[in-house]
């Protein structure tokens, strides 16, 4: 065989070799990947579904999970789930389990559903300046402000305005669970997550002074130490006006005038009128 024969039965033979090994590895990797990621047939949202929900056949759809990815309780029958109501807001696709769902036959709302465990709502009377116009909306956050009169204060005027709950999660406003428009809306009552022992200072404090709500950002979670604010610390009065002190000439009987230091309240300013009534004339004092 000469040379360039022998160079062309190898070139032709490595090409073969070539072209049977990638064809074996694409066949072996093409049932490696179908094997892999075939999925099990389960129950999703076809649609964002918010808080509320009838499911029908509309609005869900079977959808195709890797089995490792399955969360629990999930679904396999779209017609089992027909007439159930979400109590979990649910995105486009994602699969629908028993958890966000109200359980069968049951009498409670969907607000018992929301409240998470170890929780309990407290729903508080507002007004459109003390619910900030409306835009506090379900899922948002706010702070809540008392004003009452100073403890163990005797003038009723004498007030104290303190942040006495922070960052507290809004379940919902009037009777709405979820806002869907994202408009403004003024509603006369607002319904918070506390725990049990912030729940008691809420409602102790709606009885005795008036209540204002301050919307937070969703991402900041911070505490804040405030000492409150009374009108004396609004107005940058930093102190009480002493009592004035004043020198009157005091006559003491049988004996020359004096002049004694005699500490009284201060001195109201006080103006003279003439009055003239026929022919006869005569002042009168009055206090300005």
């Amino acid at each position: 065989m000469t040379r360039p024969n022998a160079v062309t039965v190898v070139t032709v033979l490595a090409l073969l070799l070539g072209a049977s090994a990638s064809l074996f590895a694409y066949n072996y990797l093409k049932k490696q990947g179908v094997k892999q990621y075939q999925g099990v047939p389960v129950v999703s949202a076809a649609v964002d579904l918010a808080i509320g929900t009838k499911l029908d056949p509309s609005n869900v759809k079977v959808a195709k999970w890797p089995k490792e990815a399955l969360p629990r309780d999930y679904c396999t029958d779209p017609n089992a789930l027909v007439g159930r109501v979400m109590v979990r807001p649910v995105s486009a696709g994602d699969v629908i389990t028993q958890a966000k769902l109200m359980p069968i036959n049951t009498s409670g709302g969907i607000m018992t559903y929301m409240v998470p465990q170890g929780h309990r709502a407290v729903t508080v009377s507002v007004n459109e300046v003390a619910g900030v116009a409306g835009f506090i909306s379900p899922s948002s956050r706010v702070d809540v402000v008392l004003t009452t009169p100073t403890p163990g204060s005797t003038d009723d005027k004498d007030s104290i305005s303190k942040i006495m709950l922070q960052n507290v999660p809004v379940l919902a406003t009037g009777q709405v669970t979820e806002q869907r428009e994202g408009k403004p809306a003024v509603v006369p009552t607002v319904t918070l997550d506390l725990v049990p022992d912030d729940a008691e200072k809420l409602i102790v404090g709606a009885k005795k002074g008036t209540l204002q709500l301050l919307l937070r950002n969703m991402v900041d979670v911070a505490s804040v130490d405030t000492r409150g604010a009374t009108v004396a610390k609004a107005l940058g009065v930093t102190g009480l006006q002493r009592p004035v002190v004043v020198t009157r000439t005091v006559a003491a009987p049988r004996q020359p005038a004096v002049h004694r230091a005699v500490a009284s309240a201060p001195v109201q300013a006080r103006f003279t009128m003439e009055v003239i009534k026929g022919g006869a004339k005569s002042t009168r004092d009055f206090p300005e």
